[in-house]
């Protein structure tokens, strides 16, 4: 049984760069195998992990849909699409990456949306951890990846709208009856030098728990300036020592 992770809040706020960072700590504690989920339409956490992506499920899905009909002899529809899938599966030392893509295009995909989250669920089993990367809002983790999340992490930039908006999150995964065994706060891009009162907005308000800020860090900078995986920052740089202690409050 895998331990699995999500990433979620609004667009803008550094999901991808969290992960990336994340998965980096996960490796240096030695807490693998991992698969990483893109699971955001505007894909890019391949990028920040250094890896090219050349297919996606939504494009395979798409493919295989166009090609039902032709599923060889003796493979059932659900053996078809799991064995191309599964040529989705980038491997690498220490963690594998899948990538959702884009979403649906015209007509109903329940079905095959229904076989990828079987799919997902069943290669979940063959690693420690799993991290998903999620676009903005939360349905896209009912729709199509795994449905069990061990941690929730809502992601909030520094002003009080992203406050809300993680608020808001955390209530619609409550609406949408998510299976989440714990969920907590982290601020990323916090201006230096600005007043942190955070951990009470969110605990009275939310009631939830804040496990860290990610102040505005120049090393993340460059290296998305330099084009460099984030997943390459020195283990003793300021994120990555942040995010180590959002890892101990964790409890992984």
């Amino acid at each position: 049984m895998s331990y699995t992770i999500a990433v979620a809040g609004k667009g803008g706020t550094g999901k991808t760069t969290l992960c990336a960072l994340l998965l980096a700590e996960l490796l240096q504690q030695g807490k693998g195998p991992i698969l990483a989920i893109d699971a955001d339409a505007n894909a890019n956490l391949g990028q920040v992990l250094g890896i090219t992506v050349k297919q996606t499920v939504g494009s395979i899905r798409e493919d295989v849909l166009g090609s039902i009909n032709k599923v060889p002899a003796g493979m059932t529809k659900e053996d078809f699409l799991e064995y191309h899938i599964q040529s989705a599966l980038i491997e690498t030392d220490g963690f594998d990456l899948i990538t959702m893509g884009r979403p649906e295009g015209p007509g109903c995909y329940c079905y095959a949306n229904n076989l990828i989250r079987r799919i997902v669920d069943a290669l979940s089993k063959n690693y420690a951890f799993m991290l998903i990367d999620n676009e903005a809002g939360l349905e896209h983790l009912s729709r199509r990846t795994t449905r069990n999340i061990d941690y929730l992490l809502l992601l909030a930039d520094a002003s009080f709208r992203g406050l809300e908006t993680v608020g808001r999150i955390a209530e619609l995964a409550r609406e949408m009856k998510l299976n989440i065994a714990r969920q907590g706060v982290i601020v990323s891009r916090l201006p230096q030098g600005v007043a942190q009162n955070h951990a009470q907005l969110v605990k009275e308000k939310w009631n939830l728990e804040l496990l860290g800020i990610i102040p505005q860090n120049d090393d993340i900078q460059n290296q998305d300036i330099a084009g460099s995986p984030l997943i390459e920052l020195p283990a003793d740089c300021s994120a990555r020592q942040i995010v180590r202690g959002i890892v101990d409050k964790m409890g992984i």
